[in-house]
């Protein structure tokens, strides 16, 4: 079982940035992924990042929806058990809300989710 509390949602201008975490409540060691799907108003779930936090600490493995390539930074914080989407650069089109997931031993763990709202 894993619990994931996630923050840093919020409302921002166009262009503006946001930095979303998600806090598991098991060391992030025992975790094989972590990221965010978002899912905006009539539209399917969608895959923004995701990171590798198991195994070696010295290379994490991301993927990135080729919508948010270039604008959105997943990392991880081992010691806070932690990962963050640094989200620069937004566009009325991130506006969703964001559920943190973990997948540990090939099940998946959803956050509460967090609303984004990019709007001038």
């Amino acid at each position: 079982q894993v619990e994931l509390v996630e923050s840093g949602g919020g409302l921002v201008q166009p262009g503006g940035s946001l930095r979303l975490s998600c806090a598991a409540s098991r060391t992030i060691f025992s975790i094989d992924v972590m990221g965010w799907f978002r899912q905006a108003p009539g539209k399917e779930r969608e895959l923004v990042a995701n990171i590798a936090v198991g195994g070696s600490t010295n290379y994490a493995s991301t993927n990135y929806a080729d919508s948010v390539r270039g604008r959105f930074t997943i990392s991880r914080d081992n010691a806070k058990n932690t990962v963050n989407l640094q989200m620069n650069s937004l566009k009325p089109e991130d506006t969703a809300v964001y559920y943190c997931y973990a997948v540990r031993y090939n099940l998946k763990y959803w956050g509460q989710g967090t609303q984004v709202t990019v709007s001038s």
